[in-house]
């Protein structure tokens, strides 16, 4: 069993997602994995950081987005979670969903400031993104 957190997951909100890419691609050094409307993932393997990109202007000073560790297996993702629970500083459970056009078992976690942070297991890409999480007012989901 490994208890440890692979990879980092930070997602933002930006305003011109097109700019975005541009800039970050450049930045740094590759193209993104995913490109969907107004989304953009990069995965940085010698950095083990994914980043992605939501293009939303009116979270861009309000709301950064969350923060977020995927990973390994799903008995990561259920021990981390039983872990979670234990502490009770479990936010959310979000078990088959589809968003950020990707198949994800997940639960959240809030820090005292409120800041979002998401533990996943990705299963596979998707061809859509639920249409819930495009609201303003919708809970983060990728």
């Amino acid at each position: 069993m490994n208890n440890s957190f692979p990879r980092m997951h930070v997602s933002l909100y930006v305003s011109d997602i097109a700019k975005s890419v541009e800039f970050y691609s450049q930045f740094f050094g590759q193209e993104p994995a995913k490109v969907k409307p107004n989304y953009a993932k990069y995965i940085l393997e010698k950095l083990s950081l994914i980043i992605s990109f939501v293009e939303n202007k009116e979270r861009v000073q309000s709301n950064f987005g969350h923060l977020g560790f995927q990973v390994e297996s799903v008995e990561d993702l259920n021990i981390k979670l039983w872990e979670a629970k234990k502490k009770n500083i479990v936010a959310r459970e979000e078990m088959g969903t589809t968003c950020c056009y990707a198949k994800q078992d997940k639960f959240w976690v809030n820090d005292p400031d409120g800041v979002q942070w998401e533990v996943y297991y990705f299963h596979a890409d998707a061809e859509f993104n639920d249409p819930h999480y495009d609201k303003s007012e919708a809970a983060p989901c990728c």
